[in-house]
């Protein structure tokens, strides 16, 4: 199927591991003239380099001159490519807070995430938004969680970010829906990634338990009985991306294998 947005010019944040690589994958495999976000220089260009087109940025959307140094380049590529133009498409990706229990979590374990979760995201589509209401044509798609539907225990900095970043996401799909601009939340679930890579440990080191132990317990959670991947969350992200979605927005898709229950 022919999503019609060859040509245009996505920024992934966080795009060059986990879910924002995968819809970094899947947008240019449609064509998508892609810009890659990530604090690792060499790995960052070394992705760059595996997809059609792709071009690194690097930066720390959590650091206030990092994220205006990254703005700032995606700026001057855009002015320097021939028919790159700004992002049209943004997926916001900042990766997950740390597991563990709320006591365990200090003042400035709150305000770090915070920058870099609800802060940092909202700043980069701020700056670009002026540009997809011009054109009349703009995609926001967050990568958020599964616990902005159902909240998990022994996560309340990823509960907490989840949530306030949906919030704020959620009144601007509705204050620019008339303008051609949607924005959207792609909720993961337990996905195979680095991320739940960090939440098995903790219940690894909590428990007492093997790694496989702790796999296979989460894995039963699921109603398909097995970890999602990667490959399962990009092609959902494509297709949100694209104008076949444009009467789709203000909403939150679950990628989880049937694991939430709650339908709103």
């Amino acid at each position: 199927m022919d999503l019609h947005i060859a040509g245009m010019t996505a920024l992934v944040l966080g795009g060059t591991r986990g879910l924002g690589l995968a819809c970094a994958q899947a947008l240019a495999a449609e064509g998508v003239r892609v810009l890659v976000n990530g604090r690792d220089r060499a790995h960052g260009e070394s992705v760059a380099a595996s997809l059609p087109g792709a071009v690194f940025v690097p930066g720390d959307i959590g650091d206030d001159q990092a994220r205006d140094a990254l703005i700032a380049d995606v700026r001057r590529l855009a002015l320097a490519a021939a028919g790159l133009g700004e992002p049209r498409i943004i997926v916001t990706n900042a990766g997950g807070p740390p597991a563990g229990p709320f006591e365990d979590t200090r003042a400035d374990d709150w305000r770090r995430w915070h920058d870099t979760s609800v802060i940092g995201p909202l700043e980069v589509v701020r700056a670009f938004l002026p540009t997809m209401r011009a054109c009349r044509y703009g995609r926001v798609l967050n990568i958020t969680s599964f616990v902005v539907k159902e909240l998990y225990p022994n996560m309340s900095l990823s509960n907490s970010m989840r949530v306030a970043l949906t919030g704020a996401m959620g009144a601007l799909a509705r204050e620019v829906a008339a303008d051609g601009v949607t924005v959207n939340g792609l909720l993961p679930g337990l996905m195979d990634t680095g991320a739940l890579q960090r939440v098995i440990a903790d219940r690894m080191r909590r428990g007492g338990v093997e790694e496989g132990e702790v796999r296979g317990r989460m894995a039963a959670e699921i109603p398909m009985r097995r970890l999602g991947t990667a490959e399962d969350f990009g092609a959902l992200c494509a297709f949100l991306a694209s104008p076949l979605a444009s009467y789709i927005t203000g909403q939150n898709v679950c990628v989880d294998g049937g694991l939430t229950k709650t339908t709103t």
